[in-house]
């Protein structure tokens, strides 16, 4: 059974058809973001550390780092800073410092400039997932010695030098390209997790139906995991996070393993818990039972960060006085 193996200092995280569905928390992300991207521009960096704490309170199990800020103001002063791969390098460092001084989990590295990447992978400590590959041959050629280098899985997503097709035939097609030529390089297929790019249903009526179809070939067919922005798929719908909801347990249903989301949403992260249960991914229903009390605490008034937190505490608490 294909298993992607992710690690930070302490802790494993493994991907797998028959492991509990990974949650990649998305939100250390400046893009889109003006107020973090000013706050960064500034050294700030408090909206960082408060997204790491927060994301994996609330079940987040392995946390993306993005360093796609623009600093408009440092670019009026210095023309460098317009730059992406002048700016992002030094950033990806910068981030992940501050994120592993905070948490505990592995990271994904995630970037389009290489030498962000590069610097990420020297400074993550333990084996995290990098972020991305496509098969446009120039990127290719870029990050894919960079994984066998480092020895790290990657993100493969399925769009190439002609652009997104919206035929999945297609992304199929390049998500088995870019496996061929990561085994061109010794990169096993267990250590590529592909995105096969979920397009908005609002656009695309037959949009859910593709990738429900694309991860059952993925898996079928190639024998790799996969992940998606799972927010993608309810782009420009009004109560989007009903439309999540659904989507999610439908694509582990079909064999997704991962999606790189924001936990801080009790319905998301509800659906997920529900659907480990029913895949017999949460042997007995223990983290049912866990999660059940984060949702008793959230009707009574808590914030979901709030109520995870309380519960990852008591069951710690508990646990250290069976061991005393």
């Amino acid at each position: 059974m294909t298993r992607t193996v992710i690690e930070s200092k302490t802790k494993t995280v493994t991907i797998g058809f028959d492991e509990p569905f990974c949650v990649i928390g998305e939100r250390i992300n400046p893009t889109g973001r003006k107020k973090l991207a000013a706050e960064l521009e500034m050294d700030d960096f408090s909206t960082i550390e408060r997204d790491a704490l927060e994301q994996v309170a609330c079940g987040a199990m392995v946390l993306d780092v993005n360093s796609g800020a623009v600093f408009t103001n440092k670019m009026a002063e210095d023309p460098r800073y317009a730059d992406n791969n002048f700016v992002e390098p030094m950033l990806m460092k910068q981030l992940i410092e501050k994120v592993q001084a905070l948490v505990d989990v592995p990271l994904c590295i995630d970037s389009s400039v290489p030498g962000a990447l590069k610097n990420g992978l020297e400074m993550a400590e333990g084996r995290p997932l990098l972020n991305s590959v496509t098969g446009e041959e120039e990127r290719l050629e870029l990050v894919l010695p960079l994984v066998k280098k480092y020895n790290v899985p990657v993100v493969a997503i399925s769009n190439d030098d002609t652009g997104i097709s919206e035929d999945p035939d297609v992304r199929f097609a390049v998500a088995k390209k870019i496996v061929e030529r990561a085994a061109d390089f010794g990169i096993p297929a267990h250590d590529i997790v592909v995105d096969p790019l979920v397009m908005p249903i609002g656009a695309m009526a037959t949009a859910g139906q593709q990738v429900f179809t694309l991860v059952r070939r993925l898996r079928d067919e190639l024998g790799v995991n996969t992940t998606c922005g799972a927010s993608n798929v309810s782009f420009g719908l009004p109560h989007r996070h009903g439309v999540n909801a659904a989507f999610l347990p439908m694509a582990i249903g079909a064999g997704m393993t991962s999606a790189i989301m924001n936990p801080v949403r009790s319905v998301e992260m509800e659906a997920i818990r529900a659907a480990n249960l029913l895949m017999n991914h949460d042997p007995n229903g223990g983290e049912w039972i866990k999660f059940s009390r984060v949702l008793d605490a959230v009707a009574e008034g808590a914030s979901f960060a709030e109520a995870s937190q309380a519960s990852t505490s008591a069951g710690s608490g508990r646990r250290r006085r069976r061991r005393g």
